[in-house]
């Protein structure tokens, strides 16, 4: 594993400390009026998901974890359990839904997924940006309402509650962040 500086440290880095695995959450390089400077990191334990605050001197030694991502494509949803294939060897893992979190709303059937490993163990799904989806119904414009700001609720083909303009209706598509469920655009046939 490389080494890295304890200054040299950056949010999403993922290191070895203490025996365990850790995400950088948030750093904060900290000059006090008296000693030497630090970087201030908070850290989340990437199997427990518990958290911790350090500090770590520019002349400590950090050992830089490497994660590896590789492509799946989502198969099914099993209860509180997502199946997912290897693209390349065809090999099929289960993943528990808090690994994916609020975006496994979005999964559909065969839809390409990157899952990042830390020695074999899935640590995280990612999902693409975006999706595209029917709206099944969206409630009617309320009158005087004006178009520049106002969203009105409506419900995706998942069954996925979310706001958009008001001239967006029934039967048509759209484009949703998978990351949390905002309305991007209309897509026009």
């Amino acid at each position: 594993m490389p080494k890295i500086d304890g200054n040299e440290l950056r949010p999403g880095y993922v290191i070895e400390h203490k025996g365990r695995v850790w995400r950088v959450m948030k750093t904060e390089h900290v000059k006090p009026g008296k000693g030497g400077a630090f970087m201030q990191a908070e850290l989340r334990d990437l199997f427990d998901g518990s958290k911790t605050n350090e500090r770590f001197r520019a002349s400590e030694s950090l050992e830089r974890v490497r994660l590896e991502q590789r492509p799946y494509q989502f198969l099914y949803q099993d209860g509180e359990h997502y199946a997912f294939m290897d693209t390349e060897t065809f090999e099929q893992i289960t993943v528990d839904g808090e690994l994916i979190g609020e975006p496994a709303r979005f999964l559909t059937e065969g839809m390409q997924v990157e899952i990042e490993f830390y020695e074999e163990t899935p640590l995280g799904v990612t999902l693409p940006e975006t999706v595209t989806l029917d709206i099944e119904h969206a409630d009617p414009v309320v009158k005087g309402q004006t178009a520049s700001s106002s969203y009105k609720p409506a419900v995706l083909e998942n069954g996925v509650r979310i706001m958009v303009p008001p001239h967006v209706e029934s039967g048509q598509r759209v484009v949703v962040k998978t990351e949390d469920g905002s309305y991007v655009e209309k897509v026009n046939a």
